[in-house]
């Protein structure tokens, strides 16, 4: 292993510079930013599928997902607890293997973002055009427009916006689990204890086998994914080694116990048969417990949950896209003109492209293409398989190097084994993908673009040998006149 120093950081370089990103966000803000990114319409709609694949062994494949999760995740908070950086695992991939592997993970990431930022969009504005009775396109032109002005205010005014907007569907969730308990103890008014006899009954606790509990993994394996923006906005916090070290371990609890014990609830109260994928809110398991407490209007409300999830997960998308822009293009990576920023020091010329791109999805949804959500979704693909298992390899590599430099506030469990049975289990989950005909094609589609992005970036690297990036043409920021 290399003995090598670690290259400074772009969030480094910002603070010798006295020019960097704003620095408002709190540690609430940061937990609240990855519950919100994490928790979106998959939860209540998706649930429902990966329960029929698995039955209520579904449980086993969620605890397997948020096993490897929680492992990553902890990688994640030891590199950004020494290292902020807006650039995230980007830059640490870099640090650790060299300009071409953080050119390739950073615009990985944005790819991805992009993507599922435009099927949040278009699934929101589907269910508000209906709420309206005007076409989808309208209600997400006006959320765009909102949204863009969220993000072009401060910092710290963003956070506060995100933190209210994450919340509702924190309590929602939390509310949720309360009535769940008392319907499976019954306790409430004209209710009866449910027993085992939907979690056990009707072939048992894992009526498919292990092949059902592999089919269930495969559904719910990216369910935890997006929880990685509280270590893009922790270069933007007060105090951002102490902050991260606070949310990651704040968030990995909350996502697991909210994810966790959702399905927990369902598999009780609910016949695991009797569910499938959901596509609307009528058909959400989360919907169909609620009609089991009497709750009346309980498909409208669910509707609301729905849209305020995905736009939450939408603006939280927003602003990580344009952080990870703005990192490729402060090393580099990108143009130097969207390295500058705007007087309350947020990167306006990379957000706006990001934004861009959700107006492309908007105009697509006036066209009314089918199956454009669907296809957004799947052009995702094994994304996250190759962001975490980069994380994973680059905590393996760094963790020496960083000891050297000083005690480390977030740490590794059991270094390095834990590490080597995340990408152990990763391996394994990109196996069990290739076995499943929809899943390979995500995986060899992610290996396309990775080939691609490869390609780009060993061209991007010959051209910064000859056109260096220089510390003047990366600190700029914009007049309040642009």
């Amino acid at each position: 292993m290399s003995s090598d120093p670690i290259p400074v950081s772009a969030s480094a370089e910002e603070k010798k510079s006295g020019i960097k990103l704003g620095s408002g966000l709190k540690v609430r803000h940061l937990t609240m930013m990855g519950l919100g990114s994490a928790i979106g319409a998959g939860l209540f709609l998706g649930t429902g599928q990966a329960i029929q694949a698995a039955g209520p062994a579904v449980l086993l494949s969620y605890l397997m997902a948020g096993t490897i999760v929680v492992l990553v995740m902890q990688m994640l908070g030891e590199l950004s607890a020494a290292r902020p950086a807006s650039g995230s695992f980007s830059e640490y991939t870099e640090m650790a293997f060299g300009r071409t592997s953080g050119f390739v993970m950073g615009w990985l990431y944005w790819f991805m973002l992009i993507l599922v930022l435009g099927a949040e969009m278009t699934g929101a504005a589907a269910i508000m055009g209906k709420w309206f009775g005007v076409a989808p396109w309208i209600p997400g032109l006006v959320c765009m427009i909102f949204f863009t002005i969220v993000n072009l205010a401060q910092v710290q005014g963003f956070g506060e916006f995100e933190f209210w907007f994450a919340a509702i569907k924190v309590v929602v969730i939390i509310l949720f689990l309360g009535l769940g308990a008392l319907l499976i103890f019954g306790l409430l008014p004209g209710s009866e204890p449910v027993g085992f006899s939907n979690f056990l009954g009707r072939g048992g606790f894992m009526p498919k086998g292990w092949s059902g509990v592999a089919a269930g993994l495969l559904a719910v394996a990216f369910a935890f994914g997006g929880i990685e923006i509280v270590t893009i906005a922790a270069a933007e916090s007060e105090r951002p080694a102490q902050s991260v070290s606070k949310a990651v371990r704040s968030v990995i609890f909350r996502i697991f116990i909210f994810y966790i014990g959702s399905v927990l609830v369902i598999t009780f109260l609910l016949p695991w048969d009797s569910l499938h994928g959901a596509s609307d809110a009528s058909e959400s398991p989360f919907t169909k417990v609620l009609e089991q407490a009497n709750l009346t209007g309980a498909p409208l409300f669910m509707e609301i949950v729905i849209v305020l999830s995905l736009l939450s997960a939408f603006n939280a998308q927003i602003y990580s896209s344009s952080r990870m822009m703005y990192s490729l293009a402060k090393r580099g990576h990108g143009p130097q003109f969207l390295t500058k920023l705007s007087v309350n020091k947020v990167p306006r010329r990379t957000l706006l492209i990001s934004v861009f791109f959700g107006f492309v999805a908007v105009g697509l949804n006036y066209l009314e293409l089918p199956g454009f959500l669907v296809f957004l979704l799947n052009s995702v693909g094994a994304i996250l398989l190759v962001v975490w298992g980069s994380i994973a390899a680059s905590q393996i590599k760094l963790r020496p190097q960083l000891e050297k430099e000083g005690p480390l506030t977030v740490k590794m469990w059991l270094y390095p084994y834990l590490s080597w049975a995340a990408i152990i289990m990763l391996i394994a989950l990109t196996v069990l993908m290739l076995t499943d005909p929809t899943a390979r094609m995500q995986v060899l589609g992610t290996l396309a673009v990775v080939v691609i992005l490869t390609l780009l970036g060993l061209i991007n690297k010959a051209w910064r040998k000859k056109h260096p990036v220089t510390g003047s043409t990366v600190v700029k920021t914009e007049e309040t006149t642009d």
